[in-house]
């Protein structure tokens, strides 16, 4: 059993703080938050669903950030969220039925083949400036690609900012901000249906979530003034480093 005194609630604050930052300019941060709250005393079960509570918080913190200043004022915003979670759906009825030893390599595989993206081709997800970004019906590689993004993300759930980033800014041609702004979205989506059966599952340790919801939802509203004022270039960096961290991740979790 858990005990929330001062010293875990200034680690999950801080663990927070930093998952946010990473999550809203990246991906990847519940590589730092889920093991933080298993360091409570959190099964990785409950620490999983637990995570959830800050993921949605910060995801619903950073679209508000996006959307102050410009950068989610996207007319097909319905059209993207339905075809990401109908994939969702999916990857999560698959989940249920395999076995937990396939969503390691899956999770390695992403993570190595973004970063040999961003890496060899990274007009794939850092289009010219100047790109008028697609629709999902008028493109025709969006929706395969969005749904596999989606799929993923109910599948593996672990990375799929990274995942998102490649689907929204590869077939949809948005911009680094606006594909970030995107995929909180998305993941915000993806999160809540997750909570609510987790939360009906009886799985969510509201005290230990709602500490580290403080530090990421902080996290993720800075997060979102640096994004929209770093150069695109310095934020395909980022994200490429953050994508080899999630990869090693993979690799010794």
């Amino acid at each position: 059993m858990y005990e929330l005194d001062l010293y875990f609630i200034c680690i999950l604050i801080t663990t927070g703080f930093l998952a946010g930052v990473i999550n809203t300019m990246a991906g990847g941060g519940s590589n730092l938050t889920i093991p933080a709250l298993m360091v409570l005393g959190l099964p990785a079960d409950i620490a999983n669903a637990t995570n959830r509570v800050s993921v949605l918080l910060q995801s619903l913190t950073a679209a508000k950030g996006f959307k102050k200043h410009g950068k989610l004022d996207i007319p097909d915003l319905k059209m993207i969220i339905i075809t990401t979670l109908v994939g969702g759906i999916a990857g999560a009825v698959l989940a249920s039925y395999l076995p937990n030893e396939y969503l390691k390599p899956t999770l390695l595989i992403a993570m190595i083949v973004m970063a040999a993206v961003i890496l060899f081709k990274p007009s794939v997800i850092s289009p010219p400036e100047g790109t008028i970004p697609n629709t999902v019906l008028g493109s025709k590689q969006s929706i395969p690609m969005l749904l596999l993004a989606g799929f993923y993300g109910g599948f593996v759930q672990a990375g799929v900012g990274f995942i998102l980033i490649a689907a929204i800014a590869g077939s949809l041609r948005y911009d680094l901000v606006r594909a970030n702004a995107l995929k909180i979205v998305c993941t915000a989506a993806f999160t809540l249906i997750a909570l609510i059966i987790f939360v009906f599952r009886d799985q969510v340790m509201w005290g230990p979530g709602l500490t580290l919801a403080v530090g990421s939802m902080i996290g993720a509203h800075l997060a979102v003034k640096i994004t929209i004022n770093i150069s695109p270039k310095t934020l395909k960096w980022f994200l490429f480093i953050m994508t080899i961290c999630a990869s090693l991740a993979a690799i010794y979790a």
